[in-house]
């Protein structure tokens, strides 16, 4: 077949990428490419079209006429006129652009867009039909030697695909003024009725959850895609789609769910996910990251623009600032940073797309924030007074909607939903304990989120999972859990000061998979910012777990991760102390030399420098023994970032220094520090 092969699943709704058979074309090639085209569009009639179904049956008809015709010409090994070749060309063109017309409107999860754009659809029909009537007009039809019968129905096509009357069907027509009505009513403030909502699932063979799953996965891929002026639309059709899956459907037919929002929590730190470092207002990855006077963080360059405007408010919270200044955010640069180190990306190509702020933090219509008030309250309804498996279905709704944007996350917050999600985490049922973690790791990504938990006295009761949780699933969110709630300064004292915190991570880092093993890693690197945490940490016996994982784990995420904590303990005396005591400088070096991660290099000479000026000349004696490490600290002085090489720097300094002294017959000094100095 001439046409060339595109995927499918990548391309665009309503895009036809058709291609233009080329002039040199064989005629026996061009025929048998259009014979297999109109065998692929007879499929279609095996397809369900929930709209659109006499305009896409008589298009399938009369190809499927054509295809006679086409193949009565192929049996006689009919030699085709050059006004034939051209007639044909123009008709392979069309029936491209069928194919896939066709395609869009029986696309899985695309019910509810074919039927809001039933206008533009039925236009694509009038004109693609038009155009193979358009195309028979230069067919010598009679100097062709044909059966009189095939030839009487090819003239009938062509007839009819001139004059076809090619409409909206009034059953769409009704079906999208009952979905505007309903917009209409959500725009006003006002909960349309259930029946009114059934009647259009059902017209459009939406039949279960997942079926109104797939629905809204869909629009939220064009939304990702669409130009600013489809936005509120699209955004309107959401927040009709996402009240329908909450308020029509009480089952959840996992069967068929999908499940790719487990994966994504189960593997939400397993790699610093970019996500999470983005900035609120570019959604691009923050390249230098500012805080406010509000605590929340941005990107540099978008915060100025955004006071430079004349905003006085926070964009995030909408608080007012007490000022302008902007503090840096060192340890979420470190983060950022390591990210993009161990990805291979580049912090000045990191942005999808750049896109307003109205697009995350306020709603992309009316309608849309209305039907999330609406539906906010029904899940909260139904975590405190449903049955188990509502409550079930509402913990898993919450982590579906407050993943999708901020507004999402502040109207389940302030709908009440955190305090019964909270009493949930007591549940004995797997599903439910499972569900309402991960909800709570989504809502505690926001600022009023983690503020909420905390009052309630969430921290012991997310310990408590993390601890006692009925799944391993359940603790691994819990570890991620309390990673985001410890990016608030305050809170790394509270989640240290529980006794059983810091001892459940490091069990998770013994016990669990490699997810669990990341997930526990970097909470703890969290609490260990508070430097009141890194006793406890150390206490826990957390370093010589992380090196036997720099040893021996196969992760390289885990193992730059691992590298980053442990450079944090190695800034206290104990910390230096422990480390040394594990005689760990060989394997350090090992990595050092062997790791493709610039994070990771860093961290093992951060891990040097703090142990080096921490245990004096005969911690600077172990380690110059080896004599390749000095290659290796010039290497970073080189390739390493900015930081990175001003570590090494130092470290080179302190090598020589020593070397110079030993030399002049001066010896080491004793292991002699009194306290930690942060050399960072």
């Amino acid at each position: 077949m001439i046409q060339k092969k595109f995927n499918e699943v990548d391309r665009r709704i309503f895009y036809f990428p058709a291609v233009r058979p080329c002039e040199t074309v064989s005629p026996a090639t061009l025929l048998g490419s259009l014979i297999v085209l109109s065998q692929n569009i007879g499929n279609y009639q095996s397809k369900f079209f929930a709209t659109q179904r006499r305009n896409s049956r008589e298009a399938i008809r009369k190809i499927g006429i054509l295809l006679v015709f086409f193949e009565e010409i192929h049996d006689r090994g009919l030699i085709l006129p050059e006004t034939a070749v051209l007639c044909f060309s123009e008709l392979h063109l069309t029936f491209q652009k069928i194919r896939f017309l066709l395609e869009d409107c029986s696309r899985e999860g695309a019910r509810l867009w074919i039927l809001m754009k039933s206008e533009m659809v039925v236009t694509q029909f009038r004109v693609l039909i038009r155009t193979v009537a358009t195309a028979f007009d230069i067919l010598p039809l009679n100097s062709m030697d044909i059966c009189g019968e095939v030839m009487e129905l090819v003239e009938l096509v062509a007839k009819q695909a001139r004059k076809a009357r090619i409409e909206i069907d009034p059953n769409d027509e009704r079906a999208m003024r009952r979905v505007l009505s309903v917009l209409d009513l959500f725009e006003k403030g006002i909960e349309p009725e259930f029946q009114v909502l059934k009647w259009v699932l059902d017209y459009l063979e939406i039949k279960t959850w997942s079926d109104c799953n797939k629905e809204i996965k869909f629009l939220e891929e064009q939304w990702v895609e669409s130009d600013e002026r489809e936005v509120p639309f699209l955004s309107s059709l959401l927040g009709f789609m996402c009240y329908c899956r909450v308020r029509i459907f009480d089952t959840l037919d996992y069967q068929n769910a999908d499940q790719t929002d487990v994966r994504c929590n189960m593997e939400v730190l397993s790699c610093l996910n970019p996500e999470d470092f983005r900035c609120p207002i570019s959604l691009e990855l923050m390249i230098d990251p500012v805080t406010v006077s509000t605590g929340q963080t941005y990107d540099r360059s978008s915060i100025q623009k955004w006071l430079k405007a004349g905003h006085t408010i926070c964009p995030k919270t909408g608080e007012k600032l007490t000022n302008t200044g902007l503090v840096p955010n060192t340890n979420l640069r470190k983060l950022i940073h390591q990210f993009c180190a161990d990805n291979g990306v580049s912090l000045a190509k990191t942005g999808k797309k750049t896109r307003d702020i109205a697009r995350t933090i306020l709603p992309g219509s009316p309608a849309a924030a209305e039907a999330m008030k609406f539906l906010s309250r029904i899940v909260a309804r139904n975590l405190v007074f449903g049955t188990s498996e509502q409550k079930n279905k509402a913990a898993y709704e919450i982590r579906l909607l407050a993943k999708a944007n901020i507004f999402n996350r502040s109207c389940l917050i302030e709908a009440g939903t955190i305090p019964p999600l909270l009493n949930l985490l007591y549940s004995f049922n797997k599903s439910i304990q499972e569900n309402a973690i991960a909800a709570l790791l989504k809502l505690s990504k926001h600022a009023n989120g983690k503020k909420i938990v905390v009052e309630n006295g969430g921290l012991r009761s997310i310990v408590a999972v993390l601890k006692r949780g009925i799944s391993l699933e359940a603790k691994q969110t819990a570890a991620a859990t309390i990673f985001y709630l410890s990016s608030v300064k305050g809170y790394r004292r509270l989640i240290g000061e529980i006794d059983e915190t810091i001892p459940a991570l490091v069990d998770l880092i013994k016990e669990g998979t490699p997810c669990g093993k990341k997930n526990g890693v970097v909470a703890l690197f969290g609490l260990a910012l508070y430097h009141g945490n890194r006793q406890r940490v150390i206490d826990a016996g957390t370093i010589p777990l992380l090196l036997h994982i720099i040893a021996s784990s196969n992760k390289d995420e885990l193992i730059v991760d691992s590298l980053a904590l442990l450079a944090t303990l190695a800034e206290c005396l104990d910390g230096t102390l422990a480390i040394l005591q594990a005689s760990s400088f060989p394997l350090i070096t090992r990595i050092l030399q062997s790791t493709t991660s610039q994070a990771g290099k860093e961290h093992c000479v951060s891990i040097f420098l703090s142990c080096c000026t921490n245990g004096g000349d005969e911690a600077v004696a172990v380690l110059a023994k080896d004599t390749s490490v000095m290659s290796s600290l010039y290497s970073v002085t080189t390739d390493g970032t900015a930081q990175a090489s001003k570590k090494a720097r130092s470290l080179i300094k302190m090598l020589h220094k020593f070397h110079e002294t030993s030399s002049s017959g001066q010896g080491c000094q004793a292991f002699t520090n009194e306290q930690s100095v942060h050399v960072w």
